[in-house]
């Protein structure tokens, strides 16, 4: 079949790179220009050559200690208006450059193995994958947030056009789709290592893998297509300017052309792998291999090169050797390969391979529909049985390795696989193996030598549904209920009038009935009027103060009958707690007993149906200074979290769930409380964002009132990556929160964690934030909402 688009032959070959080119990446600036990568440790800046159809090679970049291994270009910015370059290497970090230096402007570290994957976003975000099975969103010097939850390396990664949404694939053979740093959905299909990513659309992206096929995506998690040409590994995929057709590299020596679905062309490569290849501005596609050349190939007639380049090109082409195990033409059998008269009948479609046999050995040729004739693209030879894949592509655990060695250790006995890179130490490789398999660590030297002996031609150098209460009766407790008819019958459990149902009543109710507590003001619709910012920052931590406490404590002498009998409170205890309970809800700075702390704890571990009481008294409690210190303290703090964390389970009782989040919250109401929270908030966050999924709106509120007070802490101390996984809850639980309290305090939290911070500012931007809020600019009431969106969207 005819190329739709026309037929691409070759512009140049460009020489510089001593090793495997393994990364390109187009650049705006010079116009036309791109960057490419080597394992020879280097980025190269290549710009258009016109009167000779080629590329000049303007700058050579150096800053890793070891291979590059993949590379994107930063749009421009104030600060830089040409752009930036970055490069990741398997000495884990990602040094960025700018055009006009060879050496990096500066250098992030923060991965703990290779970095294989880079892709840039709006307002300076980068994302990147790594051998350490994570990805990790940059902004300018800072690691913003860290994306965890693939099992294997992460060896592609795409920042989608729609702020906020990121996709990584791994070599666990699946990819995920995060949103706000949070995983939203993960695609699965792909037989082996998702290798490459490309984005068609804001809905719509695609996929390489080992398993030789391309996938096409909706990010609603479909598959709408599978396409199948490669006979090996697809290392790369890119798409053509303002179109969804593409073009695809990989291990079977080829560059493929993709129009509306199928491939159109097929360009052989003297080269077994084609690690990458880039769609230029102008339509050219430039593609880098293992022979470290990198080769351009255009459509245009006027930049097509000379006859004698194409020929010295079809020469070096015919004069490559196919290895049968490489997979790249399909199953042999040599025995009824017809002879060169075969080449006399014409291909039927563009690429198209043909083995024949010409004086006992094999040779393999592609037509080509542009010179209607068949091209010699290499000589077919068997396997060597050599250890090495000298190309570099020898995968073990999802990685790549230069040599991959089977040793037996007894005969008879299991083999153990070593995998080694030439530019790893070989007695540090020898250990971790030795360690691994548990091995005597007396053979060392043995399988150090072994791999020295085994690797010594290629060394390059060391380098280093709603909630049921179970309970009936008059003046029942129904905790979390958040159901309308009874919310219309019960009051205020925090005002002491009716009966108790702790989470029936939103925050909002008890506001509009109280004193704020952002504002001081006796009701919220007073703010309205006022122009200046009264919101944020906040200064101090937000509270749940209000409660019956003989409501309380009925219930709990109630649920007492109902306790294992191991566990039930003597009529003293009940005593002890109504003590404390009692200088909890007075102003009486009466201090606590050791025997009523210790029986408080105790009634706080009841069974979950009918603990929700005595996690009652202890969000009140929390709040008195000595009870904050003994259970916040070092010595008990972690144990005390713990605890309470089981509660936040998604699958728990609503009550509890509540609750446990609001002790959380009255924690930082004081110096130690609030020092367990920090050291705790990446445990807490991570497991109260959980609850997200409940319809109850006075979790929501909780959940809002939790992130409020982390912001409040993270404004005061300025930690950046704090302040990015804070955003990412709050953002995360704007999305299904419905009640305006619950909004209200999210914005509050918004604006505290990006006041006076340029970076936070910056990454709330490439999250989506403000894109996520605007609609809250418009609510009539209360009027605090609004008020306070347009004060965070003024500083976004």
């Amino acid at each position: 079949m005819a190329s739709v688009g026309g037929t691409y032959r070759l512009r140049c070959s460009l020489v510089g790179h001593e090793l495997d080119v393994r990364g390109l990446s187009s650049c705006l600036f010079p116009p036309g220009s791109f960057v490419s990568v080597s394992r020879d440790r280097t980025a190269r800046l290549w710009v258009p050559d016109s009167p000779n159809r080629g590329f000049t090679e303007m700058r050579c970049m150096s800053g890793h200690s070891n291979f590059v291994s993949c590379v994107c270009t930063i749009p421009p910015n104030e600060a830089y208006p040409r752009g930036l370059i970055a490069t990741g290497g398997n000495d884990n970090n990602i040094c960025i450059f700018t055009l006009d230096n060879s050496a990096p402007l500066y250098t992030l570290k923060g991965h703990k193995n290779t970095v294989c994957s880079l892709s840039s976003g709006k307002f300076g975000t980068l994302l990147s994958g790594s051998w350490d099975t994570t990805a990790k969103v940059w902004l300018n010097d800072k690691c913003m947030m860290t994306l965890q939850g693939h099992t294997a390396a992460v060896w592609a990664v795409k920042i989608l056009p729609e702020q906020g949404l990121m996709l990584t694939g791994s070599a666990d053979k699946t990819i995920k789709l995060w949103k706000a740093g949070r995983c939203e959905r993960t695609f699965t299909g792909h037989e082996d290592c998702v290798r490459g990513l490309a984005i068609l659309s804001e809905t719509e992206f695609l996929s390489c893998a080992n398993d030789a096929s391309i996938r096409r995506w909706q990010i609603s998690g479909d598959c709408l297509q599978v396409y199948y040409g490669h006979t090996n590994y697809i290392y790369c995929i890119s798409v053509f300017p303002q179109s969804k057709d593409f073009i695809t590299s990989g291990e079977d020596r080829s560059l493929r052309i993709w129009r509306k679905g199928e491939c159109t062309q097929t360009i052989r490569l003297p080269a077994q792998s084609v690690w990458c290849c880039s769609v230029l501005e102008n339509g050219d596609l430039v593609v880098g291999a293992s022979d470290g050349i990198i080769r351009v190939f255009t459509e245009s007639l006027e930049r097509t090169a000379s006859l004698e380049e194409i020929q010295a090109f079809e020469k070096e082409l015919s004069q490559a050797t196919i290895d049968t195990k490489t997979g790249d033409l399909g199953d042999i059998n040599v025995d009824e390969l017809p002879g060169k008269e075969h080449l006399d009948e014409p291909g039927t479609r563009d690429g198209q391979t043909r083995l024949i046999r010409e004086g006992g050995h094999v040779e393999a040729y592609q037509w080509s529909v542009n010179e209607g004739r068949w091209i010699k693209i290499g000589d077919v030879v068997g396997s060597s049985g050599a250890t090495q894949q000298t190309s570099g592509r020898v995968l073990f655990e999802g990685k790549e390795y230069d040599y991959v060695f089977t040793i037996d250790v007894n005969e008879g006995g299991p083999s153990y696989k070593l995998p080694y890179n030439i530019s790893d130490d070989p007695w540090l490789t020898a250990y971790n193996f030795l360690q691994k398999n548990d091995l005597n660590p007396m053979f060392l030297d043995q399988v150090a030598k072994f791999i020295i002996d085994n690797t010594k031609e290629q060394a390059l150098g060391q380098t280093n549904s709603e909630f049921s209460d179970p309970f009936t009766g008059g003046g029942r407790y129904v905790p979390g209920s958040s159901s309308g008819s009874s919310e219309g019958t019960a009051a205020d459990p925090f005002t002491g009038s009716g009966r108790y149902v702790p989470g029936s009543t939103s925050a909002s109710a008890l506001a509009l009935s109280g004193a704020d507590p952002f504002t001081g003001t006796s009701a919220y619709k007073s703010v309205a009027a006022k122009a200046e910012n009264i919101y944020f920052p906040k200064k101090e931590a937000v509270t749940f103060d209000q409660a019956n406490p003989t409501q309380i404590l009925g219930k709990l002498k109630e649920l007492n009958r109902n306790a294992p009998e191991e566990q039930r409170l003597a009529e003293v205890d009940l005593g002890l707690l109504e003590k404390i309970l009692s200088m909890a809800c007075s102003p009486s700075m009466e201090v606590p007993t050791a025997q009523q702390l210790q029986t408080l704890w105790k009634a706080v571990n009841w069974p979950n149906d009918i603990v929700f009481p005595a996690l009652d008294i202890l969000r009140l409690s929390i709040r008195h200074p000595n009870v904050n210190e003994h259970f916040c303290s070092e010595k008990d703090g972690t144990q005390f979290s713990s605890h309470l964390l089981k509660f936040l389970n998604p699958g728990g009782m609503q009550a509890n769930q509540m609750l446990a989040l609001r002790i959380f919250c009255n924690c930082f109401i004081h110096p130690v409380g609030q020092s367990l929270m920090m050291s705790q908030g990446d445990l807490i966050m991570s497991q109260a964002i959980e609850l997200k999924i409940s319809s109850n709106k006075n979790i929501h509120v909780a959940l809002a009132t939790l992130a409020l007070n982390y912001a409040v802490c993270l404004h005061k101390i300025n930690n950046i990556e704090g302040k990015a996984q804070c955003l990412s809850v709050i953002s995360t639980v704007m999305e299904v929160v419905q009640d305006l309290e619950a909004v209200f305090r999210l914005l509050v939290a918004l604006g505290t964690l990006i006041s006076g911070d340029s970076n936070a500012i910056q990454l709330a931007k490439s999250l989506g934030v403000d894109s996520q809020i605007k609609k809250y600019s418009s609510v009539s009431e209360p009027a605090k909402v609004n008020e306070c969106c347009r004060f965070v969207l003024n500083l976004l």
